[in-house]
Parts: structure tokens; C-alpha cells; sequence
């Protein structure tokens, strides 16, 4: 038997599928939600190849959470390559993308609507900035490590960081110091983006930890030390505004 206890549902965003994967929390109740963007390279390719976006998953709604993973890549074949679809990924479609997937878990009658978060690590951290910035109804964002804040994709898109006042929510953040993207000076320049705009927010940073150092699937960026302790912090920070 799988270690992961999920569903999938299929979706169609402008006229392409995007799979769905939905974790339920074991009991009943209304749990607080969770939308979940997908880290890259491996995720690119399905999530159901994605050993550490399941893991993550898992691990939130074993601590009680409502979880939804878009596959975000579905306007690509999986096959595909994934310089490809960095190159021709638009903010708009991942907008559409990240806002099907919230009212989806919204709906699902053992979620609070009221109450989800947005989290994401690597491309997906631009991903949790970017919906925060469009989608009120967030309760919390979580990032780790997110890269290219500083810029829009596709034409006429504005840079996340530019956005940052429309942010609806308390922010926590997790960055390697040994990173290059985002470097600590973008973590710098993150923090005073939120602090200007006037959005709580707490940022956590790791000496000895580089980019994705909790993608335990990656031995040589896996950093244990650093990525229990931002698991620990995570959990506290969205059980504070969630739960």
C-alpha cells in the first residue's frame, strides 16, 4: 500500500486538464486547507513522479490539514522539456491555475474555505508569492526558497515583488544563506518589500543550507538540520493562523 493517501480530480483551466491531487486529514471536521505549488525540476514531470511534493503533502495532512496540489505544468506534455516550460510559463495561467485548485479545496466538504494557506518551496515559492498577491482570500503564505520574485513571466506580467502590498495575509519564509536565487540580498529585498507594504511576515534564514535544502530526494542539497527546524516553525505558524 502507498504511503500517500490522496485523490485526484481533473479540472479543465481554459480549456486544458490540470490534475488535482487532493490529501484528506483522517477524521471528520472542517479542516483548514492547504494549496500546495509544486518545486521543479522533477515536478514538472507529474506529480505523481514527485516523491517530495507527496511528501510534503502527506506530512501537512497528518498534522490536520486539507491539501491541494495543481499540477501546474498541464499546459506542457509531461514529457516535455522543462527549459521549455520555464521559458513559456505566464503569471496569468498560473493564476488560473492556482485559483481553480483553491476553490476546488474550497468545496471539498471536509475543508474550511475560510481558512486555507498558500505554500510553496523553489518555483513553486514564486508560485505562493504570486497567488497572494491576486487571490484575497488567503489566510496565510508560506514560501521556502522562492527565486525570480524580482521578475514577471509573460508578457505585460508585473514582478511578484512589485505586488507585494496586495498581499492579504501574515508571510513566513525559509532561505539557505549559500543559495544563489534567491540570493540573502533577494531575501533582503524580499523582507523590505513586505515591510514597506506593511505585511507581517517573519523570515528564516540557515547558514550552511543551500537552495531546496529540504528536498530530502537530493542528498546533496538536503540539509536535515535546517529543514526540521523550518518544518517545526511551519507547523506553528499555520497552526497559529489556521487552526
Amino acid at each position: 500500500m502507498s504511503k500517500f493517501n490522496y485523490s485526484v480530480e481533473t479540472l479543465e483551466v481554459l480549456g486544458s486538464p490540470m490534475e488535482v491531487f487532493l490529501f484528506r486529514p483522517e477524521g471528520e471536521g472542517a479542516f483548514p486547507g492547504i494549496v500546495l505549488a509544486q518545486h521543479i525540476p522533477v515536478g514538472h514531470t507529474g506529480i505523481e513522479n514527485d516523491t517530495f511534493s507527496l511528501t510534503t503533502a502527506q506530512r501537512l495532512a497528518d498534522n490536520g490539514y486539507a491539501v491541494a496540489v495543481p499540477f501546474i505544468f498541464h499546459w506542457w506534455p509531461k514529457s516535455g522539456s522543462m527549459d521549455t516550460k520555464k521559458t513559456e510559463s505566464r503569471d496569468d495561467w498560473t493564476l488560473e491555475d492556482v485559483s481553480a485548485a483553491f476553490n476546488l479545496l474550497a468545496e471539498q466538504d471536509y475543508a474550511d474555505g475560510e481558512r486555507i494557506a498558500m505554500l510553496g518551496h523553489c518555483w513553486g515559492g514564486r508560485v505562493a508569492w504570486l497567488a497572494a498577491c491576486h487571490i484575497p482570500q488567503f489566510r496565510a503564505l508560506a514560501l521556502f526558497y522562492g527565486g525570480n520574485i524580482k521578475k514577471g513571466l509573460g508578457e505585460g506580467a508585473i514582478a511578484p515583488i512589485d505586488l507585494a502590498a496586495n498581499i492579504p495575509c501574515p508571510v513566513i519564509g525559509f532561505f539557505g544563506n549559500e543559495d544563489t536565487n534567491p540570493s540573502p540580498q533577494d531575501v533582503d529585498d524580499y523582507s523590505a518589500a513586505l515591510a514597506t507594504a506593511g505585511i507581517s511576515h517573519q523570515f528564516h534564514q540557515y547558514d550552511g543550507a543551500g537552495h531546496a535544502f529540504q528536498n530530502f530526494p537530493i542528498p546533496e542539497r538536503f540539509n536535515q538540520a535546517a529543514s526540521e527546524d523550518a518544518w517545526e516553525k511551519l507547523i506553528e505558524f499555520l497552526d497559529e493562523h489556521l487552526k
